[in-house]
This record gives C-alpha cells, structure tokens and sequence, in this order.
C-alpha cells in the first residue's frame, strides 16, 4: 500500500512548511485526489488515521483530512468531445479514436492547511 508512504511524506512536508510559518499544530488538512492519480482514497484516509495517531510532526490525534476527489476528464482532439475516461489512454465515445488527451483526473496534492502557533 503505497498509500502510506504518500501519507508520511504529505505530513513531513505540511510539517516542514508549518515550521517555517510558525504553525505548531495542524488542524485541518485538504488534499486533492483525482480518480487517475493511482491514489485510492479510502487506503489515503485509512492511513492518515493511522499516522496522525503517532503524532508526527504538526499532526495529531485531533488533525482532520478532507479529501476532494477530482473527477477525470478528457478531450478529444479528433471532435473535441468531452468525456469521462476509464484511463489514461481512452478511445473517445463518439469518434472511437485514441486522440483524447486527460484534462483532468491526474492530480494529488496538498490543497491547503489550516494550524495555529499554541498547542
């Protein structure tokens, strides 16, 4: 489950960052998944609840995720249809070639985190 060293490096890098800011503590964390990013959502969370029990770095017991899924999308270039692709590489639903380009769907990342200076 790689879930979990994506995990511990999103905690030591928001902990990193918090430092420089002054942030002790770490309330509330927002990370965005898309469906294509090779990042299941439900192993994401199931080990972030684990980590967080450690208390590492600016992350507690008490630190809440919040996960944004971020639906895939691609465009055809052929008929620039849009659509919801199953993978990276699609065929397009209308004109059946393999054309598409993703839009969408592909990112993982720390949206945003919200802390405070006192424990």
């Amino acid at each position: 489950m790689h879930e979990m060293s994506l995990v511990a490096e999103v905690i030591k890098l928001v902990s990193e960052d918090a430092n420089e800011r002054g942030i002790v503590k770490v309330t509330s964390l927002v990370v965005i998944v898309g469906d294509l990013s090779n990042v299941l959502p439900e192993a994401f969370e199931m080990a972030f609840f684990y980590l967080r029990k450690q208390s590492r770095g600016v992350v507690d017991k008490q630190t809440e995720l919040h996960l944004i899924r971020e639906e895939a999308k691609a465009k055809c270039h052929a008929c620039a249809q849009e659509f919801v692709p199953d993978y990276r590489i699609a065929l397009c639903p209308v004109c059946q070639l393999p054309q598409s380009e993703l839009i969408s769907g592909e990112t993982f990342r720390v949206e945003s985190y919200e802390g405070c200076d006192a424990k």
